[in-house]
C-alpha cells in the first residue's frame, strides 16, 4: 500500500486527508472511497487520461483507493494529483507519507492550481502540522509568502513523478519571502503594521469626543456605537478606524490571508486587518454564515481579527441583532446543520452607526425633527438591553460646523496605538483588554482608591450590570495605558464613564 497526504475543510480549517492506493489482483476496476464528493469521483477521469496522455499503461489490476479518515467528506480537485502519482508509483519502494501532494490534473497531466489551494495550506501551516509540499509551479509565486514550509513547484505529471523518483535528492524551487513591513519586537515576538493611511483622520473635521472614543477602541478593540444626524462624519470614522488598529503577528497575518482566499480575494500578507461591512438588509444566513447542507461562513467570520461594521444598525433586522450577542461576547460563532456543526472564530471588533432618529435632525441644530415622539421610541427599542450592554463606547457625534479642523492625523494616532499595544504585551496580557476575562480583569485592571470609589457610586447610581462594570473597568485600562498610567485612576474611571450610552 502506497500513501501520501493532502487536506480538504472541516470548517474553515484544513483537516489532512492520507491517500491510500492498492493496486491487486481480479477484474481490472478505478474506485475511490472514502466519503468522495461528485468532484472527486470526476478526478478518476481526469487521472486516466494524463496518465495515458503521458505514456503509462493501466496494469490489470483493481486499483482502489482510500480517502482516510472516511468518516469526513471530501471535496476538491486537489486530490488529482495524489491519484495519479500513487498510481504511477505503485511500484517505488520508498515511503511517501510525508510529502504533502496539492494538484488540479488537465487531461494531458498538466497540474494547475484551485482556489482552495491558498486557504488549505495557510491553516496547515498554522496548525504546524506540513514541512514539505509538492504543488503547482504557477502557485510558487503566492505560496512564498508562507513561512516553514519546502514547496516544490511542477508543471506536469512528469515532473512530479521524477521528483518522488529522486525525492532524496530533489531541492525546494522556492525563495520565502520574508514580511517586510515596519515591526516591533515584544518579548522575542515581531509584531508588524503597515504606516499606509489610504484614509486619513485629517479628513475628520471637529468630532474630537469621537476621534478620543475611536483612539480608545482602537487600542483596546472595544465595541463602539456612533450616533449622530446624516453626514456628521459616523461612517468616515469607522472607516478609518481599520487603519490605526493594533499591529499583528505572523500568524494574524496568516489568519487574515486564509479569510481573503476562502472569500474569493487575492491573499494580500500585508498587516492590515479586515474591514467587513454588511447591508442592513443581509440575511442571517449571510451575516452569520449557513447554508442547507454545508454550514459556510458569513460576514461575522470573515471579520476575525478586524472590524464588522454596522451602519443604519436599528434597520438590520431583530433576528440578527439579537445573534450577534453571543459572537460579541464568546468571540466565537456556532453554526449547526443537519450534515455539520461548525465553529468559528469570531473575534472582531464591532463598530456601529445609528442616526438618533428616523429622520436623523433629532440632533441637528438648523434642520427641524419630523419624527413622533412614539418613531423616536419604537426605532430605539429596537435595539434591546442586553444587545446594547455589550456595547463598549457610546459617543452622540454634534453636526459639523464650518469653523471646524482637523486636529489629528491617523499616523499620530496609530503611534499611540503601538505604544499601548507594546504595554499590554510586555505585562504579558495574551489578548486585547476588552477581551479579558473576568479573572484577567482583577489581575490587569487595578484601581485606586478614589477609583473604586467611583465606580461603587457609578455601579449604584446608574444600576450597571455586573458585565457592564467589567466593561467600565477594561475602558478605564485602555484610557490609563494611552497614559501610561499602571494603575487605574479617578480621570481614567470618570472617562470611562462618560462613554457609557444613557436613554
Amino acid at each position: 500500500m502506497k500513501m501520501v497526504a493532502c487536506a480538504t475543510y472541516e470548517g474553515i480549517e484544513a483537516k489532512v486527508v492520507y491517500v491510500e492506493s492498492t493496486l491487486t489482483k481480479g477484474l481490472p476496476s478505478f474506485s475511490v472511497v472514502g466519503m468522495a464528493s461528485a468532484s472527486i469521483n470526476e478526478a478518476k477521469e481526469r487521472v486516466k487520461s494524463a496518465l495515458l496522455c503521458n505514456e503509462f499503461t493501466f496494469p490489470p489490476k483493481r486499483i482502489t483507493i482510500n480517502l482516510a479518515p472516511s468518516d469526513v467528506k471530501k471535496e476538491g480537485s486537489q486530490f488529482d494529483l495524489s491519484i495519479a502519482l500513487l498510481i504511477a508509483l505503485d511500484y517505488l519502494e520508498d515511503d511517501l507519507s510525508q510529502w504533502f501532494v496539492f494538484g488540479e490534473l488537465g487531461l494531458d497531466g498538466v497540474v494547475k492550481e484551485n482556489l482552495q489551494l491558498y486557504p488549505l495550506l495557510l491553516s496547515l501551516a498554522k496548525q504546524k502540522i506540513i514541512k514539505k509540499s509538492i504543488v503547482p509551479y504557477e502557485s510558487l509565486d503566492k505560496l512564498s509568502n508562507i513561512p516553514d514550509i519546502d514547496f516544490y513547484g511542477v508543471k506536469n505529471l512528469n515532473e512530479a513523478i521524477a521528483l518522488l523518483k529522486n525525492s532524496a535528492n530533489a531541492m525546494p524551487n522556492i525563495v520565502h519571502k520574508k514580511i517586510e513591513y515596519p515591526n516591533i519586537s515584544v518579548r522575542d515576538q515581531f509584531y508588524y503594521y503597515d504606516e499606509e493611511y489610504v484614509e486619513d483622520f485629517l479628513d475628520v473635521k471637529g468630532q474630537e469626543v469621537a476621534k478620543r472614543a475611536a483612539l480608545i477602541s482602537a487600542a483596546g478593540f472595544h465595541n463602539i456605537l456612533l450616533e449622530g444626524s446624516p453626514g456628521c462624519g459616523k461612517s468616515m470614522i469607522a472607516q478609518r478606524l481599520r487603519y490605526i488598529l493594533p499591529p499583528l503577528s505572523s500568524d494574524e497575518i496568516l489568519d487574515i490571508a486564509k479569510l481573503d482566499a476562502l472569500d474569493g480575494k487575492e491573499p494580500q500578507f500585508r498587516p492590515l486587518r479586515t474591514f467587513r461591512s454588511p447591508h442592513h438588509s443581509s440575511t442571517t444566513a449571510s451575516v452569520f454564515g449557513g447554508g442547507s447542507h454545508t454550514a459556510k461562513i458569513g460576514e461575522v467570520g470573515l471579520a476575525h481579527r478586524g472590524i464588522l461594521f454596522f451602519d443604519e444598525l436599528p434597520h438590520f433586522s431583530k433576528s440578527v441583532l439579537e445573534a450577534l450577542r453571543e459572537p460579541l461576547q464568546d468571540n466565537k460563532i456556532r453554526i449547526s446543520r443537519v450534515n455539520s456543526k461548525i465553529e468559528y472564530p469570531s473575534d472582531f471588533l464591532f463598530v456601529s452607526a445609528m442616526n438618533p432618529c428616523p429622520c436623523g435632525n433629532l440632533l441637528h441644530k438648523e434642520k427641524e425633527c419630523r419624527c413622533r415622539e412614539l418613531d423616536i421610541q419604537r426605532y430605539k427599542n429596537r435595539l434591546s438591553e442586553p444587545f446594547l450592554d455589550r456595547i463598549d463606547l457610546s459617543v452622540v457625534m454634534q453636526p459639523v460646523s464650518l469653523h471646524d479642523r482637523a486636529t489629528i492625523s491617523s499616523k499620530e494616532m496609530h503611534e499611540k496605538v503601538i505604544e499601548v499595544h507594546k504595554i499590554v504585551k510586555q505585562r504579558e496580557q495574551r489578548t486585547f483588554t476588552a477581551k479579558l476575562s473576568d479573572a484577567e480583569v482583577d489581575k490587569y485592571c487595578i484601581l485606586d482608591k478614589e477609583a473604586n470609589d467611583i465606580l461603587q457610586r457609578a455601579t449604584m447610581q446608574f444600576a450597571l450590570s455586573f458585565r457592564a462594570i467589567k466593561k467600565v473597568q477594561k475602558i478605564s485600562r485602555t484610557i490609563a495605558d494611552l497614559e501610561s498610567s499602571v494603575i487605574i485612576e479617578k480621570r481614567h474611571i470618570l472617562e470611562a464613564l462618560s462613554y457609557r450610552r444613557r436613554g
